[in-house]
């Protein structure tokens, strides 16, 4: 009898399937049994387990070899929810989504020293730090200075509340502030955050008696101590300096200065350029994280336990939902507005704050040499390569929708600051000229911006020269008109603004010199409570 004999293409079948069974076979074993989860956990490479959840890296490099672990500075503050939820926690594990999704760690180190962070970031022991791009303008020469170049790559979040002014019984508006103490952390936000308030108020530093302070805490500790009239403080810090001074209130706080307090993570450029992908990866999965903590309750109420564990202690679970929803997690929309990708942006970016705070520290005396251009501190290659975050949950916040008010609400309206700008209008007219409309740009309408979620009284005054009924009545078209301009040429909302025509009987100035009637034709930006 012949022996049948295998053709070279069955012999290859019969290879091909014994390959599949024994893959297949062994992706069984390891996957459903006691011994190959065991196998899968085993110390086979540079990576040594700590726990069942947290790895550590001796070389600083993830299991697949392309990105090191990221390892990023914060402090106890609900604006870096995003990236913290995403990653499952604060610590290097491998249930964080960046290492399931993007196969690299993430760790995320609580550094609540000002100057510890600034040299942990110097040493290489941090790779990303947070900043506030505000006060980033008073510390990046000293950070170049010492070697290196640091770079903005994202922000993170605006404060919606997280920072605020508390003052004593009587101070109830701005102008009230006038020859106060008031306790600050000079160079921080809080320190930004007044500038900006005293501006809107039409005052400076100056006006007002600075009591420096280490930090918002001890600022709000002097307050409730007795030994300054205001204090600017940061959340909850607030809300128990109110329960500590009888009568005390919140002149301001960042809910309604909204487009002030920005946060942002700065890194090296050559590190940033050395982990272009990895960093871009981290920022899409920070931004994913930020959407959802936006979008659910359920992911904030999981992100705020997050925090609370992160903190070790010093914050609650409630305190961290309450730090969380004082703040505008941004989402990729934001920081391509942030960045100024966005052709159709209006509002505040990166690079007008960074300008504005330049100039404004300059002022004071605290910056003494040239400032980096945003250009050259500013690295939007990040955010402009991302292009997979689509979809409503990652779009841009959408402005504030301001209700039309009546005319009994618009008188009723508490002014908090006021701001008088003079324009020159010719006699009898109210149409705005080209001259009006740059004293507008430069006045006002960086108020306006920063201030984006407060109502705006716009008020016409006149000198007392003609009929007191005429000149009501062109009052108000004047104040109409620099509304109109504000709407059409800014994008501001229309019902955001109260008009007020007060004629001739508001002066400021006597009316019987040239120079009182000049004084008294002018227009007052006030932003008042809503």
């Amino acid at each position: 009898m012949a022996r049948s004999r295998l053709t070279p293409f069955a012999k290859l079948l019969l290879t091909i399937v014994i390959v599949t069974a024994l893959f297949f076979g062994g992706k069984y074993l390891l996957e459903n049994t006691d011994f190959g989860r065991n196998l899968l956990n085993s110390d086979d490479s540079d990576i040594a387990r700590v726990d069942d959840d947290t790895v550590t890296n001796n070389n600083n490099v993830t299991a697949d070899g392309d990105c090191p672990t990221i390892r990023v500075g914060v402090v106890d503050w609900g604006g870096y929810a995003g990236g913290q939820y995403f990653n499952e926690g604060f610590r290097a594990n491998r249930n964080s989504r960046f290492y399931k999704d993007y196969g690299f760690q993430v760790e995320f180190k609580v550094l609540n020293d000002f100057v510890a962070s600034r040299e942990a970031w110097k040493s290489g022991e941090v790779d990303l730090l947070w900043a506030t791009i505000d006060a980033f303008p008073t510390e990046v020469n000293d950070l170049r200075r010492q070697g290196h170049e640091p770079v903005v790559v994202f922000q993170s979040d605006w404060s919606r509340g997280g920072d605020a002014i508390v003052v004593r019984r009587g101070i109830n508006r701005v102008a009230d502030l006038k020859g106060k103490t008031i306790a600050v952390a000079e160079l921080t936000p809080s320190h930004s955050f007044l500038i900006w308030l005293l501006n809107a108020g039409n005052l400076s530093t100056e006006d007002v008696q600075i009591v420096p302070q280490a930090n918002a805490i001890d600022a709000a500790r002097a307050f409730q101590a007795g030994r300054v009239d205001a204090a600017v403080v940061w959340s909850p810090d607030d809300e128990l300096s109110l329960e500590a001074v009888p009568g005390s209130r919140v002149l301001e706080s960042t809910r309604s200065a909204s487009n002030i307090i920005a946060d942002i993570f700065f890194a090296k450029r050559d590190w940033v350029e050395q982990n272009r992908s990895c960093v871009e990866q981290l920022y899409e999965g920070w931004m994913k994280g930020a959407a959802e903590i936006n979008a659910s309750d359920r992911a904030k109420q999981k992100a705020a336990q997050i925090l609370a564990e992160g903190f070790e202690a010093s914050v609650s679970e409630a305190d961290a939902l309450a730090a969380i929803n004082n703040v505008r997690l941004v989402t990729h929309g934001d920081n391509l507005n942030f960045f100024g990708l966005s052709d159709d942006y209006r509002g505040v970016t990166g690079k007008t704050l960074y300008n504005d705070m330049e100039k404004a520290y300059t002022d004071l005396g605290y910056i003494d040499s040239r400032v980096p251009t945003w250009r050259e501190i500013s690295y939007p290659q990040v955010v402009r390569a991302t292009r997979s975050l689509t979809g409503p949950e990652n779009e841009a916040e959408a402005a504030r929708e301001f209700t039309e008010v009546t005319e009994e609400e618009a008188e009723d309206a508490e002014e908090i600051a006021s701001k008088p700008v003079s324009i020159n209008f010719r006699t009898g007219e109210y149409q705005l000229d080209e001259n009006a409309k740059y004293i507008i740009d430069q006045e006002f309408v960086p108020i306006a911006r920063a201030f984006s979620n407060s109502r705006v009284r716009i008020e016409g005054n006149t000198d007392n020269v003609g009929n007191r009924a005429s000149n009501v009545a062109l009052s108000r078209r004047r104040a109409e008109a620099v509304r109109d301009y504000l709407v059409s040429e800014y994008n501001f909302p229309r019902n955001r603004f109260i008009v007020v025509g007060n004629g001739p009987d508001k002066a400021v100035a006597s009316n019987d010199t040239p120079q009182g009637r000049a004084r008294n034709r002018r227009t007052d930006f006030q932003l008042v409570r809503d």
